[in-house]
C-alpha cells in the first residue's frame, strides 16, 4: 500500500467522537417540529374561540349609527396657541364638595352654579348652601341623572333672577333668594315637531324679553354625551324664548352638537359652539340677516364649550379636550370611519371610552373677529380637569367643570 492509499484508508475509517454538536441538528428538527404543532394547536384553539365572539359582535347592533364627516388638520400649537402651564396656578375651591359646576354666574361677590347632583348652589366666601333643586331625588348615578335632573347653563336676568337650562328638564327661571322656581319652557314640549332633548347653555338679552338657548340634540341625552360627540349627526338646535309672548321658535337647526351660546354685543347674533366641528358659528337671530349663518372661527385646537365675555371685550372659550398637532387627535381620526365608531360602541360602554379621552384642559381669549389673544393651558389636567367654562369676574377667571369634584379661581393678575 502506497502513502496515498494509505491515507484515503485512514480518513475513511477514522473514529467518530460522539458530542453535543453531532445531535444538535437532530435535536432542532425535533424541536422545530413541536413548535410548529404547538403553534398551529394554539392558533386553532384561539380561532376556535374568537370566531363565535366575532360573529356574534358582528351581529350585534350597534347604538350609534354614526355619519362620516371631515375635519380640516388641527391648527399648530404654536404662537397663540403655544402650550404653557398657566392653568396649573388655578386654586381649587370646595373640593370633594362642589361636584361638576358647569356653568358659573354671579349678582355681585356672590357666585351660582349648577352641580351633577341636581342642585343649583350659592357660593358665599368660603360658604356654600344649597338654593334649590329643579328634579326630584334620588341623585347622583347615571341612571338617575334624568329625573334628577342636571342644570347646566346659568345667566343673570335683568330683574336680578336667575335663568337656568336643565339638560332633561327645560328652561328655568330661579330667584336668587327664596330659591323659588318657575318652569318656562318644559322639555315635554313639542317645538318645530321635536321635543327638547338635551337642554345645554343659554343666554338672556339685556331687556330680558329674550332668551336664547341650544338643544344639543333630539336623538341623545346628556348622560350618553359620548353617543352624541361619537354620532355627529347634525341635529341640534338653537331656540328663542320670548318672555312676554310665551312663545319658543327654532333660530337655526342642522348643527352637530350645539353647545355653549353667548349673545353678541349688539344682540342681533349668537355665538354657538359646535363642538363636535372643532368651531364656533354666529346665528343671526334678528334684524336684516335674521335666520343665516355664518362661522366665528373655523378649526380650533380643541372641541369648544361654553362660551363668555371677557374684561377685554373678547370671549372666553373653554375646552376640555385639544387636538394636538403634532400629535395625534383620536375624534379627528374617526371623524371619517363611522365603521370603526360603530364597533367601539359594541366593545366599551361610554364609562371605559372617556377614560380614552386625553385630559388636556385649555381656556382661549378670541377677540370680536374670532382671532386668538391668548391661551390658558393644564396639560394632563393635574390641577384643572374637565373645563366646561370660564367666567371672569373682578380680576379672577372661574373655571367651570361637567365633572371634576371642585371649582377652580385664576388670578389673572398673575399670568
Amino acid at each position: 500500500m502506497n502513502e496515498p492509499e494509505g491515507l484515503r484508508f485512514r480518513r475513511l475509517n477514522r473514529p467518530q467522537i460522539i458530542t453535543d454538536e453531532t445531535h444538535e441538528p437532530q435535536f432542532k428538527t425535533t424541536s422545530t417540529y413541536s413548535g410548529k404543532v404547538f403553534r398551529v394547536t394554539l392558533l386553532s384553539l384561539v380561532a376556535f374561540l374568537l370566531f363565535p365572539l366575532l360573529v356574534l359582535i358582528f351581529l350585534i347592533d350597534s347604538p350609534i349609527q354614526p355619519e362620516a364627516f371631515s375635519l380640516n388638520e388641527p391648527p399648530l400649537m404654536t404662537g397663540c396657541y403655544e402650550p404653557n402651564l398657566i392653568l396649573r396656578q388655578a386654586e381649587r375651591l370646595f373640593e370633594e364638595q362642589l361636584i361638576g359646576p358647569e356653568s358659573l354666574a354671579n349678582i355681585g361677590d356672590v357666585l351660582y352654579t349648577g352641580t351633577a347632583d341636581g342642585k343649583i348652589v350659592k357660593i358665599e366666601g368660603k360658604n356654600m348652601h344649597v338654593l334649590t333643586t329643579l328634579g326630584k331625588p334620588p341623585c347622583g348615578s347615571h341612571e338617575q341623572e334624568h329625573t334628577c335632573g342636571r342644570p347646566l347653563g346659568i345667566r343673570v336676568g335683568p330683574n336680578g333672577t336667575l335663568f337656568v337650562t336643565d339638560a332633561y328638564l327645560g328652561l328655568f327661571e330661579v330667584n336668587p333668594v327664596t330659591g323659588e322656581v318657575q318652569s318656562l319652557v318644559s322639555t315635554g314640549k313639542m317645538i318645530g315637531g321635536r321635543r327638547l332633548g338635551f337642554v345645554n347653555d343659554l343666554d338672556v338679552t339685556q331687556d330680558g324679553k329674550k332668551v336664547y338657548f341650544t338643544d344639543s340634540s333630539s336623538r341623545w341625552q346628556r348622560r350618553d354625551f359620548m353617543h352624541l360627540i361619537m354620532e355627529a349627526t347634525a341635529d341640534g338646535r338653537v331656540l328663542e324664548y320670548d318672555t312676554e309672548s310665551k312663545e319658543v321658535s327654532v333660530m337655526m337647526e342642522n348643527l352637530r352638537f350645539p353647545n355653549g351660546i353667548q349673545l353678541f354685543p349688539d344682540e342681533e347674533s349668537v355665538l354657538v359652539a359646535e363642538t363636535t366641528m372643532a368651531r364656533i358659528r354666529r346665528v343671526h337671530v334678528s334684524g336684516l340677516n335674521k335666520g343665516g349663518m355664518d362661522t366665528f372661527i373655523d378649526n380650533l385646537p380643541g372641541f369648544p364649550d361654553n362660551i363668555r365675555r371677557s374684561s377685554s371685550g373678547g370671549y372666553w372659550v373653554a375646552m376640555s379636550a385639544v387636538r394636538p398637532n403634532p400629535g395625534f387627535s383620536m375624534l379627528d381620526f374617526l371623524s371619517q370611519r363611522p365603521w370603526i365608531k360603530k364597533f367601539i360602541f359594541k366593545l366599551f360602554s361610554q364609562e371605559t371610552l372617556v377614560k380614552f379621552v386625553p385630559r388636556y384642559s385649555l381656556v382661549v381669549e378670541l377677540q370680536d373677529g374670532g382671532t386668538c389673544v391668548r391661551s390658558f393651558h393644564d396639560p394632563h389636567g393635574m390641577v384643572a380637569a374637565y373645563i366646561s367654562e370660564a367666567h371672569e369676574y373682578n380680576g379672577y377667571l372661574y373655571l367651570g367643570s361637567f365633572r371634576s369634584p371642585y371649582l377652580c379661581k385664576l388670578d389673572l393678575s398673575k399670568v
